[in-house]
């Protein structure tokens, strides 16, 4: 179950947040973010193309910035500072989903071990709604991007966010109990070398911080493009509902996201 009342504080904070800075007069863009969202989680195999290629899913996501180059309440610049030409803030709601499942030599369809069996009828989902904040720095003057002093404006960014998360997690392994087949509180259900309760699809809460580059393209005046590359690491390892303790699972749940996206200008 989404943890909706931490996410009600903290949406209500970053108004707040986003309220004062409107009082220095600063100005606003909003848009929309798309793309496919690659979580590396404990199924499958660590740094595998089919477990990475195979455990895709979708993102999507409102952004907001505040653009300090630019006075909303003037229609006019800022004091020119390093500062102001160089950074904007960007505070973001977005929710992405992958369906997960295990993938590699553990899974060929060679093996007809039980464990395999067990492995082949694991699935499950990763959902997660995030609601943060990045600092998105840009090396080439803002103002002269906004004046068509160049097309293209490249960035790096760093932030942190909060990840309410919901994962699913089912199976069809028929172990010698009928009653507990597709039972994904029985640990039997699951692969035998895990340790009892590796397996928990309770929903919960956590911090990540996130990472990206990425590049506007400008349109018009008021709206550009933007192609963005996020990598996100969780502090936790219970996003995807799986937490085994084999050696192989050294780090926790982590994302990589390659989102497009379109930004219009609000003054």
């Amino acid at each position: 179950m989404l943890n909706f009342k931490r996410l009600a504080f903290f949406l209500c904070l970053l108004v707040f947040y986003q309220t004062a800075f409107s009082q220095l007069g600063f100005s606003h863009e909003i848009g929309v973010i798309t793309g496919p969202v690659q979580f590396r989680a404990d199924y499958g195999i660590r740094e595998n193309e089919p477990t990475n290629f195979g455990n895709t899913g979708i993102g999507i996501g409102i952004i907001h910035y505040i653009n300090f180059s630019y006075r909303a309440d003037c229609n006019c610049y800022t004091t020119d500072t390093y500062f102001n030409d160089h950074f904007k803030l960007r505070n973001e709601v977005s929710w992405n989903k992958t369906k997960l499942d295990h993938f590699g030599k553990w899974v060929d369809p060679s093996r007809t071990t039980e464990e395999a069996n067990q492995l082949r009828a694991h699935t499950g989902f990763a959902k997660n709604l995030d609601i943060g904040t990045q600092l998105e720095y840009f090396p080439l003057s803002i103002r002269s991007f906004q004046s068509f002093g160049y097309r293209v404006a490249p960035f790096v960014s760093l932030g942190v966010h909060y990840t309410s998360f919901n994962p699913e997690v089912s199976t069809t392994y028929a172990n010698p109990d009928p009653t507990a087949v597709g039972d994904v509180t029985d640990p039997s259900n699951f692969y035998s070398f895990w340790e009892p309760g590796s397996v928990d699809a309770s929903g919960g809460s956590t911090w990540s911080v996130v990472s990206s580059v990425g590049a506007r393209y400008k349109v018009s005046k008021l709206a550009d493009l933007m192609l963005d590359l996020r990598w996100q690491y969780y502090f936790n390892d219970w996003v995807d509902g799986l937490n085994h303790q084999l050696p192989t699972n050294k780090y926790n749940d982590w994302l990589l996201w390659l989102n497009v996206g379109y930004i219009y200008y609000l003054n």
